[in-house]
């Protein structure tokens, strides 16, 4: 994820961390319902930044595949996740650098990972070498300067992360990944599911405002690298 070094967590407060993955969710489910298009069983996964691995958990439990590799630089993350994955095909590992593992995978995700990378075109080629020609890279993005929320969540995640965040468009990021050779599609998020409500959120004041993030401003990309 091109930082110099590892973390311990992503989030300073342990508690936080911990319910990062009952949080996303509704969000993983979402992810793979409109981006999987068939069985796995034959397929190799990546995900990119899987913090406690919740997500191809998720994933492996509702689709199979062959295996699967998760990377991300915090450290407690990464042991938890291999200790959550049970028997699943799952390799879990502290990095940041997808072409290093050496391998090719037909589908790679992320969740909320561009707006920590300050080079996103360094990013789009890291990814194009580790996917197979047609391999498709499904990118779940909110945090960027085109959301409404965005100048609130920036102050407010700053104050809890423990690396520094970025201000990326969403045509910055598609531009990254069309010049790096791939072919670029996006599509809201439109979060199909009843979402809870926080009384006195600091991330949603208003209830539209969080109607509005699930429905138009958190996106997914799918970026397919050509061959």
């Amino acid at each position: 994820m091109q930082h110099p070094s590892t973390i311990a967590t992503w989030n300073r407060s342990p508690a936080e961390e911990e319910a990062m993955g009952a949080a996303h969710a509704p969000i993983w489910r979402r992810m793979i319902d409109v981006s999987v298009p068939h069985g796995l069983h034959e397929s190799t996964i990546l995900d990119y930044g899987c913090n406690q691995g919740g997500f191809l958990r998720m994933l492996f439990d509702r689709h199979p595949f062959k295996n699967a590799v998760g990377i991300d630089i915090a450290r407690e993350s990464v042991a938890r996740a291999e200790l959550l994955k049970g028997q699943r095909p799952i390799d879990y590992k502290v990095a940041d650098n997808a072409a290093a593992l050496g391998r090719r995978f037909d589908f790679a995700f992320s969740h909320e990972v561009i707006y920590l990378l300050r080079d996103v075109a360094a990013h789009a080629r890291d990814i194009k070498a580790a996917l197979r020609p047609g391999g498709a890279y499904v990118a779940a993005m909110g945090c960027h300067v085109d959301s409404a929320v965005w100048p609130r969540w920036r102050m407010l995640i700053a104050e809890t992360s423990s690396i520094p965040i970025y201000d990326h468009s969403l045509e910055d990021v598609s531009r990254a990944f069309f010049q790096a050779g791939f072919t670029v599609a996006v599509r809201p998020l439109d979060l199909d599911a009843f979402m809870p409500v926080t009384v006195g959120s600091a991330y949603f004041p208003k209830i539209v405002d969080q109607l509005r993030y699930y429905s138009q401003d958190k996106v997914l990309f799918r970026f397919v690298r050509t061959p």
